[in-house]
């Protein structure tokens, strides 16, 4: 029968299977095939076949992973290898916070160039954003920018509820993943979304401002969505793969030389420069991207962003 992998470790996965019953399961022989290239072979949203065990009914092997529509991965720098966060998805929620842990638009460009990579819809999650009247005017222009980009940008807070009707609605019947660095709030988010999840929130590290884990592995949620938040509607579900918070996103499978195809505002220039598809976007004579930051067209802190990242790519070296 098919399962549905809701969260995995040291090769033991939870999985809700077809006749309603919920096993650990292994994976027989070990070795799964066709997938190949992670650490983790399996992450929370994979759907696979499944055999139960003859003697044990909670117990089972799991056989095949069936086709995926999209996954969601990040370079793990300590492990040195690719590390699945999530699978199936339709949205993945981008999470961050005007302060506390500090605001870092760097790591939501990863994210979202990722995303563009896998064909994942990404949504900015800016929450904590009752903290917002004392942050930089630099914030808040980031925000616009990623909004006049074409991303949509979710100012929330669960501590006052700000956005958060906004974000049930978009997340209702869906398949969806935080990811976002330790201490944006991922799980406070979920504990407002349902008043039956009861997630372990934590602090921040007073000496670096940076969140403590808390979320120690990904794991898939079903939540049952707050009637308050949904206008009396009872019954309203969604599913929320919780991902551990990062303190650095790292892009996985994306060259410096094709990072500029993964940012949504570069694409409508791409190819129409002097140099076609050779040209570095670097200050070559006519190049359409360098037009674009000229014109206003593409936001210049955009473009400087991929600069960096860019750099980033070619020398190995990521700063936060």
């Amino acid at each position: 029968m098919n399962g549905l992998i809701l969260s995995g470790s040291k090769n033991v996965f939870e999985v809700e299977c077809d006749d309603g019953i919920t096993r650990d399961c292994t994976i027989k022989g070990k070795i799964l095939k066709d997938v190949e290239g992670y650490y983790n072979p399996l992450a929370p949203g994979d759907i696979v076949v499944i055999e139960e065990e003859t003697l044990e009914e909670e117990k089972g092997q799991i056989l095949s992973l069936v086709p995926r529509k999209n996954e969601f991965v990040r370079w793990n720098i300590k492990k040195r290898e690719p590390q699945l966060l999530a699978a199936n998805l339709d949205y993945l929620l981008i999470v961050t916070t005007p302060d506390e842990p500090p605001f870092r638009p760097r790591f939501i460009d990863r994210a979202l160039a990722q995303a563009e990579y896998e064909g994942i819809t990404p949504v900015i999650v800016c929450n904590k954003y009752d903290l917002a009247a004392g942050s930089s005017d630099e914030f808040q222009n980031q925000l616009e920018v990623w909004e006049k980009t074409g991303y949509k940008v979710i100012r929330s807070s669960a501590r006052t509820g700000e956005g958060i009707e906004e974000l049930a609605h978009l997340i209702e019947n869906k398949l969806s993943a935080f990811v976002g660095q330790s201490g944006v709030g991922k799980s406070s988010i979920i504990n407002v979304l349902d008043n039956n999840v009861v997630l372990k929130t934590g602090s921040l590290s007073k000496k670096y401002g940076k969140g403590c884990h808390t979320t120690t592995k990904g794991t898939l949620i079903h939540l049952q969505l707050n009637e308050a938040l949904m206008g009396g509607l009872m019954d309203a579900t969604a599913n929320i793969i919780d991902t551990p918070g990062v303190r650095r996103f790292l892009l996985h499978d994306i060259s410096a030389e094709n990072l500029a195809l993964y940012y949504r505002d570069f694409a409508p220039y791409i190819g129409k420069c002097g140099f076609g598809m050779s040209c570095s976007h670097n200050g070559e004579k006519n190049c359409a991207v360098c037009q674009a930051v000229e014109e206003g067209k593409i936001a210049r802190e955009r473009y400087e962003s991929w600069q960096r990242i860019v750099e980033e790519l070619k020398s190995g070296s990521f700063e936060d």
